[in-house]
């Protein structure tokens, strides 16, 4: 029987207490199964506490610990793009570094992959965060329904497993601003949940402020469908067709009424209103205007600085450096 390979990709910022009893959980989750090996590619997202010196210790002791140290931070989906390009397993599996992911459910996350589907993902009754992410996660998971088809009752989370054609598929998306939910949501439809409790964090908080939540709110609804453009289109001739008629009824209105005085307030009111849908669709065409010009320009997804135990650069960029595709 074929040995399988598992690869573990774990983006790593400010957990420099919370990592190796991670990579230990991993070890021995791993090592009670037989006809198993495994690999762990540690992405240190150009953390500023000592991570970077924990994972190299662990490598020195482990060559099955592989390190990535990112000259930059580029958010979580960077860093796990970065990480697949190095994965070598049969199946990659995307953890995270604090703890909150239930590792010993790792054999019930991977059986739905031996049976017909492409992609599994942990489904938490109830997550272990503030009111604010919980908020978050409900405006991401509203916005992968609309504009990327996402299921209804499929949830989207930080625990997933992958076969190996999927994370080949993801890794032809070369551009910046990677958005993992809606490579996976174009690449398969096969896609299970599986039932799970998630954890609490084991030290510190949530690397994920608002500015970088909107970011990556703004990846997805920018990156892989152009349904608010239509959206705003829509607009823009229900608005144009009302400015119309209310302009026939002021006339109208006029000539019925002669001694009428014109409403300064509610005509204030209207400008104000239709200025503002204005402003807000100009900036988001902006938005796709920008975001393809940093594309043009070859924008990097993520800049690797350094790594531990790694022999050579993968064929995804040795492919992206001649401009072949994956096959």
């Amino acid at each position: 029987m074929k040995q399988v390979k598992i690869s573990f990709v774990i983006p790593c910022y400010r957990s420099e207490d919370s990592i190796e009893d991670v990579l230990s959980e991993i070890e021995k989750t791993v090592e009670q199964r037989p006809g198993y090996a495994y690999e762990v590619i540690a992405v240190n997202d150009n953390s500023p506490d000592r991570v970077l010196q924990v994972l190299k210790r662990r490598g020195e002791a482990d060559r099955r610990i592989k390190i990535l140290d990112l000259a930059k931070n580029g958010g979580k989906h960077a860093a796990l793009m970065a990480g697949y390009a190095y994965a070598e397993g049969d199946i990659i599996v995307s953890v995270d570094d604090d703890g909150q992911c239930p590792i010993d459910k790792l054999w019930e996350l991977l059986e739905p992959l031996f049976h017909g589907y492409d992609i599994s993902l942990a489904k938490y009754p109830s997550k272990r965060q503030s009111a604010f992410k919980n908020f978050g996660s409900l405006v991401n998971a509203k916005m992968a329904q609309i504009l990327l088809k996402k299921p209804k009752e499929l949830q989207l989370s930080n625990f997933s497993a992958m076969k190996k054609f999927v994370c080949k598929e993801i890794l032809k998306y070369q551009n910046p601003y990677p958005y993992i939910d809606g490579l996976f949501l174009r690449t398969t439809g096969k896609i299970a949940n599986v039932l799970m409790d998630e954890r609490e964090r084991q030290t510190g908080s949530s690397g994920y402020t608002f500015l970088k939540s909107l970011n990556l709110w703004l990846n997805g609804f920018t990156a892989f469908s152009v349904l608010p453009l239509r959206i705003a289109t829509l607009l823009g001739i229900v608005f144009s067709a009302a400015g119309f008629l209310f302009g026939i009824w002021v006339v109208v209105h006029k000539i019925l009424t002669p001694d009428i005085l014109a409403g300064y307030s509610s005509l204030m009111a209207v400008i104000l209103f239709v200025s503002g849908i204005l402003m807000m669709m100009m900036g988001l065409i902006g938005e796709y205007i920008g975001r393809i010009y940093i594309s043009i320009n070859n924008s990097p997804q993520y800049v690797i600085r350094e790594t531990v135990n790694i022999g050579s650069i993968p064929s995804v960029e040795k492919n992206y450096d001649e401009k072949n595709s994956l096959s």
